[in-house]
């Protein structure tokens, strides 16, 4: 492990890094915050495939490609005159402060959940902060992210079940109105097929009307069954990443397998492929 001084001295030569990056390469010269932010969203996406891998050293080159955009960032709004790498230490470092009163005042908290609380309440008092609960969580956040994060955030101020338990009556409440309105829209006159995750051309009035009940059931029943996993510990991004990944393999096996018999998919019965799939199951893909 290094020393606070070497991390530091590593820290400095990396903005030095940037800064010659900044004079000397065309490329990252013309680099804004606005071609920056997509390249940063995928390293953020990488940098969690690392943590759900719990690959250690991908771990550490992900950790430092995150780092290097918070510096490129700041290295730019320098540049502007608007802040720099400093402001934005200064930033978190006072906001850790205000937002940990149990530790840095005479403030105590007795457990990991009142201080999950405190957070919370804390973020609508502080100067520059998010005055309403939900305000801190992104618009563009991926779905199944932004459900859990405003859930958990609800829950930080006191609106959650009381028992975990009550959450199952919502779940199949919101599934019942999901296969009602599913088949209304399967019945509805006027369907044109195919209908692929929005009403197809020619499709009536009646059941794009239908389609958009059903649409809103839809998420209605996923936000149940988001909030169902909160209450049990279980994070349902990664579950549903888990699952595509579980399907990734099984799916990759049929197709080898098939393509090894001089086959194609589309001239397979489903009962054909489901053999195979089964196979690939039964050998812990």
């Amino acid at each position: 492990m290094h020393t606070r001084q070497e991390k530091l001295e590593k820290f400095g030569r990396l903005l030095d890094i940037m800064d010659r990056l900044r004079e000397q390469c065309p490329w990252n010269h013309a680099q804004t915050v606005d071609t920056l932010r997509p390249m940063t969203v995928e390293e953020v996406y990488e940098l969690s495939d690392a943590v759900i891998n719990h690959d250690e050293d991908e771990l550490k080159k992900e950790l430092g490609d995150v780092l290097l955009h918070i510096v490129f960032y700041s290295k730019i709004a320098q540049e502007q005159g608007k802040y720099d790498i400093g402001d934005v230490l200064d930033r978190i470092c006072e906001k850790m402060v205000f937002r940990h009163p149990h530790v840095f005042s005479d403030t105590t908290a007795a457990d990991a959940k009142t201080v999950s609380e405190n957070w919370e309440m804390m973020k609508t008092k502080e100067k520059g902060g998010n005055k309403r609960v939900l305000s801190g969580v992104p618009n563009s956040m991926p779905s199944v992210l932004k459900a859990f994060a405003m859930q958990d955030k609800a829950r930080g101020v006191g609106f959650d079940w009381e028992e975990k338990s009550q959450v199952w009556d919502k779940v199949r409440e919101e599934m019942g109105e999901l296969q009602v309105e599913l088949e209304a829209m399967d019945a509805a006159p006027g369907h044109a097929e195919p209908a692929v995750c929005a009403p197809a051309e020619g499709s009536s009035e009646e059941f794009r009307a239908a389609y958009d009940r059903a649409q809103e059931e839809l998420g209605d029943f996923m936000f149940a069954t988001i909030n169902a996993a909160r209450l049990y510990g279980i994070n349902p991004d990664t579950a549903l990443s888990r699952a595509c990944e579980k399907f990734r393999r099984r799916f990759t096996y049929l197709e080898e397998q098939t393509l090894r018999k001089g086959r194609s998919m589309h001239d397979m019965t489903l009962a054909e492929m489901d053999r195979i799939w089964d196979e690939g199951k039964a050998k812990g893909l």
